[in-house]
């Protein structure tokens, strides 16, 4: 694929920061070179200041292991206990605190919903890489639809309990575990994904008939199951995602709210896709 096919968006087009927190310019990140050839990328500082969870990890016998080790250790550290993560439990008043399973919850009943605003936000931060699409098209034009965004992933209901930090563990925990275990031989996974039209992700270059370079949003919702995406819409996404892309898996943990649709959340970018029927 020339460099040429990738530099037909039109001129408002807005891909990121120039920073990011992963080491790797964000051109380079939201790049479907990056996407083929993908590089090792770590949020800077997160392995090295948690040794003691992925010395935990090390001496899991398989990912059921691991997971419940990932889930102590976020329970240890940020208070997300039982109670806290089923409200209505105990009577009385409690402190909210958030938390990567409210979040996760939040984003399965509505992508648009304020947690999926700090999903995004998420990604933004460390990775550079702006969102498309939040309840409207993300454009120049849209200073509207970019206020609301903005209030929403800044709200302070979300960020009262390190939401950041949780997010960078959670994201390096299913690096470490997509290739210790999930994916071990595969630098990609193949995933598909439901829609209706092409509004939430512009396609930026056409290369045949059933192939062409979308921007995908920040994060976006996949399965590696096409029975589940036929559910959602009736043309099917189908991308080879590298590891290096993927925040959140079905199988990571052995109880979250996205477990019935075997979904993977995805970080964006422009990918190269097959558009099925």
């Amino acid at each position: 694929m020339g460099r040429e096919e990738i530099d037909t968006a039109p001129a408002d087009d807005l891909i990121g920061h120039s920073t990011n927190l992963v080491g790797l310019p964000t051109r380079i990140l939201a790049g479907v070179a990056f996407n083929a050839q993908p590089l090792p990328t770590h949020i800077s500082g997160v392995r090295e200041m948690n040794g003691g969870l992925f010395e935990m990890l090390e001496l899991a016998a398989d990912l059921g292991e691991a997971g419940e080790a990932f889930t102590n250790y976020m329970m240890a550290m940020f208070g997300i206990d039982r109670e806290q993560r089923e409200p209505g439990e105990r009577s009385g008043r409690r402190r909210f605190r958030s938390s990567y399973l409210r979040l996760i919850k939040g984003w399965g009943y509505d992508s648009n919903s304020p947690e999926g605003a700090v999903l995004k936000g998420w990604v933004e931060s460390r990775f550079g890489i702006f969102p498309t699409f939040h309840k409207e098209r993300l454009v120049r034009q849209t200073p509207d639809a970019w206020a609301t965004y903005v209030t929403e992933k800044m709200s302070s209901r979300f960020h009262n309990n390190s939401i950041m930090t949780q997010l960078d563990l959670l994201y390096e925990f299913c690096q470490w575990a997509l290739c210790r275990f999930a994916f071990p031989e595969q630098s990609h996974v193949t995933l598909y994904r439901g829609v209706n039209d092409f509004h939430e992700h512009p396609i930026r270059a056409r290369l045949d008939r059933r192939t062409v370079v979308m921007r995908l949003n920040s994060v976006s919702s996949f399965t590696a199951e096409r029975e589940i995406a036929d559910c959602f819409g009736d043309v099917i996404l189908m991308a080879r995602v590298p590891r290096e892309k993927i925040l959140f898996f079905n199988t990571i943990l052995t109880s979250h709210p996205l477990k019935g649709e075997g979904e993977f959340l995805v970080i964006g970018g422009d990918y190269e896709l097959c558009i099925l029927r």
